[in-house]
């Protein structure tokens, strides 16, 4: 297996081995996840099939975090360059990119040439769904980085679930203003996912729209203009879905639609657990805390780590947003999730069981040490909160 090499400060050696080398690629193939029921229906004729890829990614892959346990190693600091400038995992993100076109064709040509159910064809219009909430992740990890290669190929994977505001949104919008009361995407102590969503969702094309119309009208040019990078990826979505139309018929329209309301649903339940009740500070002159790791709910979680491109190290990621996936570092002491992403995502879908998890754990963090101040609180779920937690200090 392939190793690196670098020098520490003291002159001696040290070699590395990325361990989890060739398991990146169970990110690669996660969009041809839905050929799994699609061969399995077509074998047996059995729609109860449709149900088994929910099972999988909310019950098993939860199931193989909690078995496979975490992984705190880190990449030494000497050979992060190497780690970095090695084209093995460059490709890894671009494969993904048709892979996820493929997966999404493949399930729409299944589900509108044969006799499907209603909510046979539903699940598989989910599924797709949720199987294109991972195209988000692939852009978000080719999106952050500054070749125009990249670039391109975020805008082309975020037309698969008509997301193309994300990028402008998230790089300029969500990470300056991450775990702040002032960011969309940023949930606060006692929000549920449901309210959380009712300002993610249409904040976040609201602000896309005024950061590109922003970066336009300082070059000289308004905003509805072919270099608006927005416009770009729909006008490709437009264009895709069109073709489909015109292959499948009028039933791609209901399978579009709620794959691709599925897909910004898979978003805004990361978005939802990743800063939960964390407040950046803002000093007396207004000036806001630089982002810290402790600013953003880690997990190290092995085996979904291995199928989001590390998202889950979400820590290194704001503090660090240029570094690359198979680089991102473990820190001690800082929020830790209990489970892995899919097995939040389940826990957030019930408020009740989600508050009863997490406050705690959000109160007892070493920066907060049971201060409200320091949290980032719903404020109609405030007296509430302050009612449970002001007076408690023993967490």
């Amino acid at each position: 297996m392939k190793g690196y090499t670098g020098v520490l400060l003291d002159g001696q050696a040290i070699h590395y081995v990325d361990k989890k080398r060739w398991f990146w690629m169970l990110s690669v193939i996660v969009p041809l996840q839905p050929f799994i029921p699609i061969a399995l229906h077509a074998k047996t004729g059995v729609e109860a099939w449709f149900v088994i890829p929910f099972l999988l990614n909310y019950a098993i892959v939860p199931l193989l975090d909690w078995a496979l346990g975490a992984d705190i190693n880190n990449p030494p600091e000497e050979v992060v360059m190497q780690l970095d400038r090695d084209s093995y995992y460059r490709r890894l993100t671009y494969i993904a990119v048709p892979l996820h076109y493929i997966g999404l064709v493949g399930s729409i040509w299944y589900a509108t040439t044969q006799p499907l159910s209603w909510w046979a064809f539903t699940l598989l219009a989910l599924f797709a769904g949720l199987v294109s909430g991972f195209a988000i992740n692939t852009g978000h990890e080719l999106g952050h980085k500054n070749s125009k290669l990249e670039k391109q190929l975020a805008r082309l994977v975020l037309a698969v679930p008509a997301y193309g505001h994300f990028s402008i949104e998230h790089n300029r919008g969500h990470h300056k203003y991450v775990a702040t009361v002032e960011d969309c995407a940023s949930s606060r102590m006692g929000e549920s996912i449901y309210k959380f969503a009712m300002r993610e969702i249409p904040g976040g094309f609201v602000r896309a729209w005024a950061v590109e119309k922003e970066r336009l009208e300082n070059r000289g040019m308004p905003a509805w203009n072919v270099r608006n990078q927005i416009l770009q990826s729909y006008a490709f979505t437009t264009g895709f879905s069109i073709v489909l139309l015109l292959i499948f018929g009028w039933t791609v329209l209901p399978f579009l639609l709620i794959h691709n309301i599925f897909a910004y649903w898979q978003l805004t339940s990361a978005n939802y657990i990743e800063h939960y009740g964390l407040l950046r500070k803002i000093s007396d002159n207004g000036i806001v805390e630089r982002c810290q790791p402790h600013h953003s709910w880690n997990s190290n979680h092995i085996f979904s780590n291995l199928l989001l491109f590390h998202l889950q190290r979400h820590s290194d990621h704001h503090a660090h947003p240029l570094r690359r996936y198979q680089s991102l570092r473990h820190f001690e002491n800082l929020p830790q999730l209990p489970s892995g992403y899919f097995g939040m995502y389940l826990l957030a879908y019930f408020p009740w069981l989600w508050f009863k998890v997490m406050d705690k754990r959000l109160i007892a963090l070493p920066h907060v040490d049971g201060d409200l101040d320091n949290l980032n609180i719903d404020p109609a779920a405030h007296p509430s909160i302050l009612l449970k937690w002001g007076a408690r200090r023993d967490v």
